[in-house]
């Protein structure tokens, strides 16, 4: 199946290359393009992309709303968001995560790695490795809850092991590190992890570590406890 991709780039340059990078691959097709944030809104109601590659920084409105209005409560469209970012650990991607992105990407990665971030995120995962899910909400703790706020009750909805994984995933471990952890398998980890995902109605792990931290289920440097 081919996986329909938007760039949204204010500069041109840029979105030229993604084009020849990922018209390259059979199973990648650009349908495509915009300059701002608006525009970017506008292009996926008209073509229905699977995959927005999405700048942070541009006139008009960022990529932080822009992925709001694209990804976020309410809106049950197949777009899904990879940021991108010039610096690693960009002070908006948190942010940028919070609003509903599928996880980010340094603009300058090797263009192996643009495409396979494109068919992750386009698969319903998240292209955000384990560690740096950690480092980011750690080196963003200022702007998250302390851990002294009341606990919502969505989590009620959880088993005490559906917790505790969860508490894993905001700590950056992977479905083999969990597994490993909680002496049972990764298919068994696969199956917490979706049912988490699927009772707090978040779209993939990277949401289930910022829901953790906001929710105050997880203290900023608290190594998960």
């Amino acid at each position: 199946m081919t996986i329909r991709v938007l760039l949204v780039d204010d500069q041109p340059l840029l979105r030229t290359g993604f084009r020849m990078i990922l018209e390259a691959e059979q199973d990648i097709a650009v349908v495509g393009e915009a300059g701002d944030g608006l525009q970017a809104q506008d292009q996926v109601r008209a073509l229905q992309p699977d995959v927005v590659l999405m700048d942070i920084r541009m006139p008009r409105m960022d990529g932080v709303e822009a992925t709001r209005q694209i990804t976020g409560p309410g809106r049950d469209g197949p777009a899904k968001v990879l940021v991108l970012t010039t610096f690693d650990l960009d002070e908006y991607v948190v942010e940028a995560l919070r609003a509903g992105a599928s996880g980010f990407l340094l603009k300058d990665a090797p263009a192996n790695e643009l495409v396979q971030a494109i068919r992750v995120v386009a698969a319903g995962e998240a292209m955000l490795a384990p560690s740096i899910t950690r480092r980011l909400l750690d080196k963003y703790s200022a702007h998250l809850p302390t851990g002294e706020e009341q606990v919502p009750d969505t989590l009620n909805t959880l088993t005490d092991r559906e917790v505790e994984v969860l508490k894993l995933v905001a700590r950056g471990l992977s479905n083999a590190e969990i597994a490993a952890d909680l002496f049972v398998s990764e298919t068994t980890v696969k199956t917490h992890v979706g049912h988490v995902l699927t009772k707090l109605g978040l779209r993939d792990r990277v949401q289930a570590a910022v829901y953790a931290y906001e929710s105050g289920l997880v203290r900023p440097g608290a190594n998960g406890q």
